[in-house]
């Protein structure tokens, strides 16, 4: 993994970029919308109307990522404990869903035109010079939509863009089905419109799918997973990893999951490794804003999670009443309970003024150990005195 950091983008700054490449395209889809229709109209071509008829659906288009940039901006609250990210998402697949209906009811249209030769018209010259311009126009938009939405990391910004695109590529359908009418061929222009209704649909599918994946908590791609992987392992003190699990929220993503560490470690050492652990992926990764760290004593993928054992209360009463009357026992200052392989380790802290040599503290952790034999909940007993 390379050291370089991406920049990230602040909540605002991304909304106030959405909107100014928003307002911007819905400028020029207005003009080229009514544009399309009106000359469409007057020159009698029917792929140029439903070529404007796609444009009147990015202009729709351009208002929900209003809509939703607006939405998506807000912080979490306590309706939308994880932000409200999701609004992108839905957003892009109401923009997915559009551009199907949009490409369904132009194709309905068209074909029915192809099999009533009646209704078929000649365009005049002025519906080409129409639709060069919108090619134009929105490849332009298109490349000017995409370079803000790589920037600012939001699916939402290029979805908006692909959609301005489509209607660049039916542009030059529209293009060639209008030529090809004028030069003698009357089936051409229909053809074309419902040629330009197929990519409409296709394109709102491309762009719908991953959408209702990202509602289905879709996870990060591969690569990006390796990322995080080696971004948790280059932390001091994680000695592996598993159960990495990642969703994907409006452009941005959480992390779940599960790190080992050295079972004996304390519970604030263990805390500032998840801490850092966080830390790294918020820095290294673009798209991560949320992190949660379980900090694992063993691989709970290997073991058997360790459950249904004594909580403190209930394990020192235990040890209390094995220990009854065992000489020294009272004098204990600290218990450590260590819960791995499905029992109860404990560790004893006694003064050192107890330590008669090393027999003695020997023979007093011999006694220790023998008292809780019989209790399945415990396992090994060490002592330490200072």
């Amino acid at each position: 993994m390379s050291g370089v950091v991406e920049s990230r983008v602040s909540s605002g700054e991304r909304q106030r970029e959405t909107r100014r490449v928003t307002l911007v395209g819905a400028l020029v889809n207005l003009v080229l919308a009514v544009a399309k229709i009106l000359f469409g109209w007057i020159t009698h071509s029917e792929a140029l109307v439903a070529d404007g008829v796609h444009s009147l659906s990015d202009l729709l288009s351009d208002g929900l990522v209003w809509f939703a940039s607006s939405q998506a901006a807000q912080g979490p609250d306590l309706e939308h404990p994880y932000g409200h990210g999701r609004f992108e998402t839905l957003a892009t697949l109401g923009l997915g869903v559009l551009l199907i209906l949009v490409g369904l009811g132009i194709g309905w249209d068209a074909v029915s035109r192809l099999f009533t030769p009646e209704d078929l018209m000649v365009p005049a010259a002025l519906a080409l010079v129409i639709a060069l311009i919108s090619i134009l126009a929105k490849e332009w938009l298109y490349h000017y939509t995409l370079r803000v939405a790589n920037r600012i990391k939001s699916e939402m910004v290029r979805a908006n863009a692909w959609h301005h695109r489509s209607d660049a590529v039916s542009s030059i359908v529209v293009l060639v089905g209008v030529g090809g009418t004028i030069a003698g061929l009357p089936y051409l222009d229909a053809l074309a419109a419902a040629v330009v209704a197929l990519m409409i649909a296709h394109v709102g599918w491309e762009i719908g799918w991953p959408a209702v994946q990202e509602l289905a908590d879709s996870g990060l791609e591969e690569a990006r997973l390796e990322q995080i992987r080696q971004a948790i392992l280059s932390v001091s003190g994680v000695n592996a990893i598993h159960m990495l699990r990642t969703r994907k929220m409006g452009g941005r993503a959480s992390v779940d999951v599960h790190v080992l560490v050295d079972p004996r470690l304390s519970v604030s050492e263990g805390h500032i490794i998840s801490q850092t652990v966080m830390d790294h992926l918020q820095e290294q990764v673009e798209e991560v804003d949320d992190v949660t760290v379980h900090i694992d004593p063993e691989d709970d993928e290997v073991v058997p999670p360790t459950s249904g054992l004594p909580l403190r209360g209930e394990a020192e009463r235990l040890l209390d009443e094995c220990w009854h009357g065992l000489e020294g026992v009272e004098q204990r200052q600290r218990l450590m309970l260590h819960y791995l392989d499905g029992r109860v380790d404990v560790d004893v802290y006694f003064p050192l003024s107890l330590c008669s040599g090393s027999a003695g503290a020997t023979a007093l952790t011999r006694s220790l150990q023998q008292r809780i034999e019989h209790r399945p909940e415990f396992g090994k007993v060490r002592t330490y005195f200072g």
